[in-house]
């Protein structure tokens, strides 16, 4: 286990190595969302007001969009970001009960996790209780769901009573789904209409086209930029574009292979022959 710990340190730190020696203080373009990389494009504004205005309304809001266009770095950056009076519920594993979706509530809520054993009829009134309370106290609680499509119709059952829970000012909790395209399919059903009718705000996230990403390329290298020097072509990023259909976590993959083929090769851009070569390394390594 020692030999294997080290040979990873190794590896991590080889590859800083080789950002470092091309001028990066950290990899342009790893695939974990990190919030500092956030392009400031029009469409992923647009996303973050309906967010915003979904919370601060009491809505039932719904974010939708293929795999790797970013649902998740929005959701980190929205939570991120949020008034002080807001207190946030994350659920980013919805695969289970009701009862395990209420005690997961609660517990990002109070700090306590009820018994096992208590009915979701009784951590339904429970949940009330404690929203009421924090609702006295002046503060709003905004319930985040990630990776939303994979949520049961138990669940999603459960977040139409969810939805219900009000005093006789407002609303008690703001409800945000983050899933794939799926989830539309899904609210689309004869069986989810009553559901369907509670969301008042619905944004779907589309591929960038080839200028967007462009500029999300030029972007995330001037973010991890601690040197000029090194560049990608803007015909190696019109080939990244294509090759990743607008998908930024597929742009990610291939513009980071290619960063590690010119530092191999001592070069200090990124031309369409290194891009060409990384694209067709990521999409052989998808097909395998």
């Amino acid at each position: 286990m020692n030999a294997i710990c080290e040979s990873t340190n190794d590896l991590s730190g080889h590859l800083e190595a080789c950002y470092g020696s091309m001028g990066f203080s950290m990899a342009p373009f790893r695939i974990t969302p990190d919030t500092d990389f956030l392009v400031p494009q029009q469409q992923y504004l647009e996303a973050i007001g309906h967010l915003r205005f979904g919370l601060a309304t009491g809505s039932f809001t719904l974010l939708t969009g293929d795999v790797g266009l970013g649902k998740t770095l929005l959701c980190r950056y929205l939570m991120q970001h949020l008034p002080a009076n807001v207190r946030t519920a994350y659920i980013f594993n919805p695969q289970q009960n009701y009862a395990e979706f209420l005690r997961s509530i609660l517990y990002d809520l109070t700090g306590r996790m009820p018994p096992q054993k208590v009915s979701s009829a009784l951590l339904h009134d429970v949940l009330f209780r404690v929203l009421a309370k924090l609702a006295g106290r002046g503060e709003r609680v905004a319930l985040l769901i990630d990776e939303a499509h994979c949520l049961t119709p138990e669940l999603l059952e459960g977040l139409r009573l969810l939805s219900n829970l009000e005093t006789g000012k407002r609303k008690l909790l703001s409800l945000l789904l983050v899933g794939q395209n799926e989830l539309e399919q899904t609210l689309q059903m004869p069986g989810m209409r009553a559901l369907r009718q509670r969301i008042s705000v619905w944004h779907r996230l589309r591929p960038f086209t080839w200028r967007e990403s462009a500029e999300y390329i030029r972007h995330r290298l001037q973010v991890a930029r601690i040197a000029e020097g090194f560049r990608i072509t803007a015909p190696a990023c019109l080939l990244a574009h294509r090759h990743a259909g607008g998908v930024p976590r597929r742009i990610n993959q291939i513009c980071d292979r290619a960063l590690l083929a010119a530092f191999s090769t001592n070069r200090r851009q990124v031309n369409t022959g290194l891009m060409q070569r990384a694209a067709r390394e990521v999409i052989a390594l998808e097909a395998s």
